[in-house]
């Protein structure tokens, strides 16, 4: 009966599992950008990992460094866990609650070494304060020289880059008013004002952008 149990909660947790289907098409791009930036070791900190499948997909593949999920919603979290649960990493933590608008993160009080942020397709499905939380955020706990990585699609100059951004972009602000694909000059200003500075940006598939910033003394 115990192992019966078991094996029924274990089966429970792997049916938490979310899908997203631009995650297979972008995640080797992404890697291949995060191998060349990220600091060789400590902690990778995620916000907003959504379902879970980048957390699993890079984790094992950024070792010796250390992957933390988190993200402020509960079936997000519980997606993680199970997708965590199915394929395991050593240096994978536990998803943890974190809301990018909060003016305290609960990293904030640990002792993790968080040496880079990752945020993927987080600031246009959000409020604009989600991205003023995240880089104030991230100039709390980085350390000197640590790095912001952004993925998403951007306005450049106050323009979309292609059709299909701006048929996006209609289609979040019409879901909500407080959405919208954001411009990176916009973007790139909200870093400067939090001692980050642009080191580069790199064109990704479907017309998206990776955007690293790295935190200045």
């Amino acid at each position: 009966m115990h192992i019966s149990g078991t094996l029924s909660s274990v089966m429970s947790d792997l049916d938490a599992r979310q899908y997203a289907p631009a995650t297979e098409r972008n995640r080797e791009p992404i890697l291949e950008i995060l191998l060349e930036v990220l600091p060789p070791t400590g902690t990778v900190l995620e916000v907003s990992s959504g379902t879970g499948e980048h957390a699993i997909f890079f984790a094992p593949r950024i070792y010796p460094r250390k992957w933390l999920p988190s993200d402020p919603n509960p079936m997000a979290r519980a997606s993680i866990m199970a997708w965590r649960e199915y394929a395991p990493a050593e240096n994978l933590y536990p998803a943890i609650a974190l809301n990018a608008c909060d003016p305290m993160w609960t990293v904030e009080q640990q002792s993790l070494d968080i040496v880079a942020i990752v945020n993927i397709n987080m600031i246009h499905i959000a409020p604009w304060s989600a991205c003023l939380g995240l880089f104030a955020g991230a100039r709390r706990i980085l350390p000197s020289g640590g790095i912001l990585y952004l993925y998403g699609p951007f306005k450049q100059g106050g323009q979309h880059t292609a059709a299909s951004n701006a048929a996006f972009d209609e289609s979040l602000r019409t879901q909500n008013p407080e959405w919208g694909v954001r411009n990176l000059e916009d973007v790139v200003e909200v870093a400067k004002t939090n001692n980050f500075s642009l080191i580069k940006t790199v064109a990704m598939p479907a017309n998206n952008l990776s955007v690293i910033f790295q935190k200045m003394n």
